[in-house]
């Protein structure tokens, strides 16, 4: 069965700091570039950053880079999100997705909620 599940979130003050995982199972994690997706409150789907599969290149939205980390174990199947520097707008649920190419996905986790407030 192929599936992500995401764990890590909460509660979180402004200026925070926050680590969101991913547990990938079913399909080889080793081979395949990995997203996380977010969705802010009444808004769209908004995309963070991207792995490839040797987890030797990422690439961040503007809006999170220089305060996430994305990285990847890919002896233990698991992925990460490291978040510094949490502002009330990282506000969102946070989705891992498997990257199927072409700007989409085919595997989606639960979602992790991520609230930033004092």
């Amino acid at each position: 069965q192929v599936q992500l599940v995401e764990s890590g979130g909460g509660l979180v003050q402004p200026g925070g700091s926050l680590t969101l995982s991913c547990a990938a199972s079913g399909f080889t994690f080793s081979s395949k570039t990995m997203s996380w997706v977010r969705q802010a409150p009444r808004k769209g789907l908004e995309w963070v950053s991207d792995i490839v599969s040797d987890g030797g290149t990422a690439y961040y939205a503007d809006s999170v880079k220089g305060r996430f980390t994305i990285s990847r174990d890919n002896a233990k199947n698991l992925l990460f999100l490291q978040m510094a520097s949490l502002k009330s707008e990282d506000t969102a649920v946070y989705f891992c997705a498997k990257v199927l190419g072409g700007g989409s996905y085919d595997v989606w986790g639960q979602g992790a909620q991520v609230t930033v407030s004092s």
